[in-house]
């Protein structure tokens, strides 16, 4: 495959020869420890499997990443290396088949003019041809999340059908999705291997290190997604992700994008409208 970017990264924790081939499970993120945050379903689904992998791919080169305590010194360029090796050592820890970093700057990834993000998507879509996509919801806030959310669905939608996944999910990260109607929710049972999801969340010293505890918050939503989803039954489980089905934007690309997100929204609207209404009345 020849990328855009000359610094794009293959990293395979094992040195399997055609590490692509064998993804099962995809995730596509913005930022080096996204896809720890939003696609742990995936890495627990492959996690020690013999037949399913999971594959990462991180879209930004981290320089814009924050920085302060040990790191508050540090340049463009040196932040760029923290934050390659803290997620290739994230793909070690999660046992990962394949980890790729395009290295783009956010501007490439947020502007709606320049093709090369989702041109990079599609090659890497097309190799690996994965039952389960993870990607960004298009409810997020981070506009270089939506950008990539944007770059994903318009790749799906240009590879032939009978390649498509199966299912795509648009995950947590800067907005939660507990406000949408729970039969409209995809719940992720992420309750096993509480250890690993820690592990993986810890790794990114670099984000955590200056007081920003994105490791506590993830397992803290996780945890607060599975006791407030059902007000009045038990807790089935101890940890849920929430997030978005997105596979009908993929199966038919005549659904305008807009319209299928903003029904969601519409929805909850309709619900909050109608449980007020009748109290008030």
């Amino acid at each position: 495959m020849k990328f855009h970017n000359a610094n794009t990264r293959l990293f395979v924790p094992d040195q399997a020869p055609d590490p692509l081939g064998r993804i099962t499970h995809l995730g596509i993120g913005a930022h080096q420890d996204d896809l720890e945050f939003m696609a742990f379903h995936g890495i627990l689904a492959c996690f020690r499997s013999v037949e399913k992998w999971f594959g990462g791919v991180t879209c930004t080169d981290g320089a814009g990443s924050s920085r302060t305590g040990d790191y508050a010194d540090f340049t463009d360029e040196q932040m760029q290396q923290v934050r390659i090796q803290e997620q290739e050592a994230a793909a070690v820890v999660g046992n990962y088949g394949a980890m790729v970093q395009l290295g783009y700057p956010s501007s490439t990834v947020k502007s709606p003019s320049d093709p090369s993000l989702k041109d990079d998507l599609l090659q890497i879509l097309s190799a690996t041809r994965p039952d389960i996509v993870y990607t960004h919801n298009p409810a997020d806030k981070h506009d270089t999340h939506i950008g990539v959310f944007a770059a994903t669905i318009q790749a799906l939608r240009e590879m032939p059908q009978a390649d498509r996944p199966k299912a795509v999910y648009g995950c947590e990260v800067w907005r939660g999705l507990d406000w949408m109607q729970d039969n409209e929710k995809v719940v992720h049972n992420v309750a096993a291997h509480e250890n690993l999801a820690a592990a993986l969340n810890g790794v990114f010293d670099s984000q955590i290190a200056g007081g920003k505890r994105y490791d506590l918050a993830t397992l803290g939503r996780r945890r607060a997604n599975a006791t407030y989803f059902e007000s009045h039954a038990v807790d089935d489980c101890e940890s849920v992700a929430f997030a978005m089905d997105l596979t009908p934007l993929v199966t038919d690309p005549s659904l305008d994008i807009v319209d299928y997100v903003l029904g969601f929204i519409h929805r909850f609207e309709a619900d909050v409208r109608n449980k007020l209404t009748k109290r008030l009345e």
